[in-house]
């Protein structure tokens, strides 16, 4: 007799709904987190009360604008900006949120887009979506008058805030290989220097406003990027205020269909991250065969023997190792930063570009430091003064050669800017004069007052050597400072000789003064190298 086909097994309840379960692990993130310290939980609460005050006085600032004619200008601009900082954050703090990192569920059975449902609302808990919805309501407030525009108004500060999230979620989502790698740490590491440049930008901004024209200097700004979403959805609000129901639409469907584009780009790259191999697939081969390549390309002119060794070494160290990467990122940075600042604000002297070479001459300071543990396979090839003194020059030289060229091309630059390129000669003479003199002191300071840069976190000095590296860096430029007064002195003297015909002088004799001034440092140094070498690997290593 056949047997009746087996029926199938009854339904299992429905898993619990995805997003729920992802609130409540990052509320339990937040709270352990939380109760791992005291300490961690007093910086918490510190900037959460920071943040509430700040975006309360933002709040009353938008309030007090209410009515203004040129209030829609300042809140598209400053919704813009908000929206800018939730891009560039998960680049420069990739470790400040452990959630932002979606690798983590790739062994779980989750669908992309569920999965997204659920990161996007949970990623509205925290001290940022709160000022940032913060700062929606109150440029609504600012904007809005009338029922319609209020209506518009609650759109608009959903949409905001829903539209920074994605934002964040989908740049950090596309760059989470960049981010958890050596180089992420290393933009994270420059990320200090680049808020610098960027407040500088904004200080210049507000130093704007305070002119005549007052908040009318925006206008130009402003019509362009009030159609940009997150602001177009503020712009919906002034225009739904004004009567103009359809550009209110059209700004809030910019700013919808800017959300639907983050979630795609979100969903597409997400999916792609969790199927996909990483860089740590590849043979190690092919990483071979570029190494070699490179090798083979601008590093080959480097000079044999050891000198190229050492500079070769010096380059890699610049360029690998988070604390020397940013030393010199800003050292470069805030060197051409200072003309263009003083340019800017249409004051100023060509002779700010004498800070791009005091900055990089300063990179020869403590340069034993800088090798940390591993300076023993260093002290291991020290023998003779002849050897630390060809060590000592290597390293000068790879300073040198990024200086050299740099300082020129600032000093172009801020003659270029400033319209005086009849000091252009006198100028540039004295920063190669400074840089060949903090070449000096820095060897001498390296030989004489070494100290040790901690490995790990974010100090660069090690406990208990403070004082050393206060007198190193300090004295250090003074020394340098005093070293540089003949060259001054002598720029000095011309011009209050009326003898300005004479003042091209100043570039050949400052440029042979720090020649001469870099030479006699290291050879002065090299002997006290040889000798107290036991001391300096002893200084250097204990961090």
């Amino acid at each position: 007799m056949p047997t009746a086909p087996a029926r199938p097994a009854p339904a299992t309840a429905g898993a619990p709904p995805l997003t729920p379960v992802f609130v409540r692990l990052k509320l339990s993130l937040l709270r352990n987190g939380l109760r791992q310290s005291s300490g961690r939980t007093a910086v918490y609460v510190v900037s959460l009360v920071l943040t509430l005050l700040f975006a309360a006085l933002v709040v009353l600032g938008l309030v007090a604008l209410r009515g203004n004619d040129h209030a829609a200008a300042l809140v598209v601009l400053l919704v813009t900006l908000v929206a800018l900082g939730w891009a560039a954050m998960p680049l420069f703090f990739p470790s400040g949120d452990e959630t932002l990192d979606p690798t983590r569920l790739a062994m779980l059975p989750l669908r992309p887009r569920p999965l997204i449902v659920a990161l996007l609302v949970t990623s509205m808990i925290g001290i940022g979506p709160v000022f940032t919805l913060a700062v929606a309501v109150g440029s609504v407030i600012a904007l809005a008058h009338g029922a319609a525009a209020t209506v518009v108004g609650v759109l608009a500060v959903l949409l905001t805030g829903l539209v920074c999230v994605a934002l964040a979620r989908a740049v950090a989502t596309a760059n989470v290989r960049l981010l958890t790698s050596r180089r992420g740490r290393d933009l994270a590491v420059l990320s200090g220097l680049i808020i610098a440049i960027g407040a500088q930008g904004v200080n210049l901004g507000v130093q704007k406003l305070t002119g005549p024209d007052g908040l009318g200097v925006l206008e130009p700004v402003a019509t362009v990027v009030r159609w940009l979403p997150p602001a177009s959805s503020l712009q919906a609000v002034d225009a739904a205020s004004d009567g103009s129901y359809g550009r209110a639409a059209a700004g809030l469907a910019v700013t919808a269909a800017a959300l639907v584009l983050l979630l795609w780009w979100w969903q597409r790259t997400l999916t792609t991250l969790m199927t996909a191999p990483d860089s740590s697939t590849l043979q190690a081969m092919e990483k071979d065969t570029r190494r070699r390549s490179a090798e083979r390309g601008p590093l080959r002119l480097l000079p044999a023997g050891r000198t190229g060794t050492v500079m070769l070494r010096s380059l890699r160290y610049a360029w690998r190792d988070p604390k020397t990467k940013m030393s010199w990122a800003a050292a470069l940075g805030v060197g051409l930063l200072l003309p263009i600042v003083t340019a800017v604000q249409g004051g100023g002297s060509v002779y700010t570009a004498c800070w791009a070479a005091g900055l990089l001459g300063m990179q020869m300071y403590n340069q034993f430091g800088q090798d940390t543990s591993a300076f023993w396979m260093v002290a291991s090839t020290i023998a003779t003064p002849r050897d630390a003194y060809v060590e000592l020059r290597a390293r000068a030289l790879t300073i040198a050669l990024v200086a050299v060229p740099y300082v020129s091309a600032v000093v172009v630059g801020a003659a270029t800017a400033l319209h005086q390129w009849s000091e252009f000669l006198e100028a540039y003479g004295l920063a190669l004069a400074l840089l060949g003199a903090l070449v000096c002191t820095g060897g001498l300071s390296s030989a004489l007052a070494p100290y040790s840069i901690p490995a790990e976190g974010n100090k660069n000095v090690a406990p208990g050597q403070t004082g050393i590296a206060s007198l190193s860096i300090m004295g250090g430029m003074l020394a340098g400072a005093l070293l540089t007064s003949p060259v001054l002195g002598l720029t000095i003297w011309l011009h209050v000789a009326d003898a300005h015909g004479l003042l091209w002088l100043v570039l050949p004799v400052g440029a042979a003064y720090g020649l001469a001034a870099a030479y006699t440092g290291l050879r002065l140094a090299a002997p006290q190298v040889a000798k107290r070498l036991p001391e300096i690997l002893a200084a250097v290593s204990k961090g």
